[in-house]
């Protein structure tokens, strides 16, 4: 399977803005972001390091959203190729099988994102 990753966060950020918008569901959206932040601002582990974690766990649940979110964060915090083949390593122990096939989309998308840095730049 083959995701235009830029192209599927761009979608996907209209709809949860939509999504925030909802009545009943605006305030949980609310709450939902500002773990959001908590969880990935610096502490003992730098944001990149949770990016990366993020992304693994993306891999491991199988959740092609995620992936793509947080692949396109790690990229803008300066991950590199080679911190994600680490960090898909661990996903890919943690998850079996199905990491495996999960993981090549991380590959797509970072490849994607970290291409649309390079050609912004």
């Amino acid at each position: 399977m083959i995701f235009d990753w830029p192209e599927t966060t761009h979608k996907l950020s209209t709809q949860l803005r939509d999504l925030r918008a909802g009545d009943g569901v605006a305030d949980v959206m609310k709450a939902f972001a500002a773990m959001a932040q908590n969880a990935t601002k610096p502490g003992v582990l730098d944001p990149k390091t949770k990016e990366l974690m993020a992304v693994a766990i993306g891999v491991a649940t199988r959740c092609d959203d995620c992936i793509a979110f947080h692949a396109r964060a790690a990229i803008n915090l300066g991950a590199t190729h080679d911190e994600l083949m680490e960090t898909l390593g661990l996903a890919i122990y943690m998850g079996a099988g199905p990491s495996v096939m999960y993981a090549s989309h991380a590959v797509q998308a970072f490849k994607q994102f970290a291409d649309a840095k390079a050609a912004a730049e």
